[in-house]
């Protein structure tokens, strides 16, 4: 074999077909706009002069879509009676105007943070308390 037999063969998850193939060193350039959302694997098939071949495989989520964010209930979350969900969806597309409606998900005060502050008017109020009763 000769230098011309080197190969690289790139193939997207299950395909057996490649959708390219090179002769090393390669750049090139993956389009996801043209895939699906979700999760997706590149395996790159190389083969050298003497014929061995070299198999790296490489997984990765495309997320092109609109960003879809659910509050009120996560995954494996055991339920019952009546559940209130909030579902947001917002995308990067590109606007002379900026739209402050639906950017921002709606969640609640944290619990720890009612803790922190109730604690803080708690100090403050016995700061308050032995200052004033304090001895003059």
């Amino acid at each position: 074999m000769d230098k011309a037999d080197k190969k690289i063969r790139i193939f997207l998850d299950d395909d057996s077909i490649p959708f390219a193939e090179y002769t090393p060193p390669v750049k090139f350039q993956l389009d996801t706009t043209k895939m699906q959302d979700g999760d997706h694997t590149l395996t790159i098939v190389a083969r050298s002069t003497d014929g061995r071949e070299g198999i790296k495989k490489v997984d990765f989520v495309v997320r092109n879509g609109p960003e879809i964010n659910v509050s009120g209930i996560k995954n494996n979350d055991v339920v019952d009676d009546k559940v209130n969900i909030v579902v947001n969806a917002y995308g990067s597309e590109t606007r002379e105007i900026f739209v402050v409606d639906g950017s921002e998900n709606p969640n609640a005060i944290p619990n720890w943070l009612w803790v922190v502050m109730l604690g803080f008017i708690a100090w403050g109020a016995f700061y308050l308390i032995s200052y004033l009763n304090a001895p003059n």
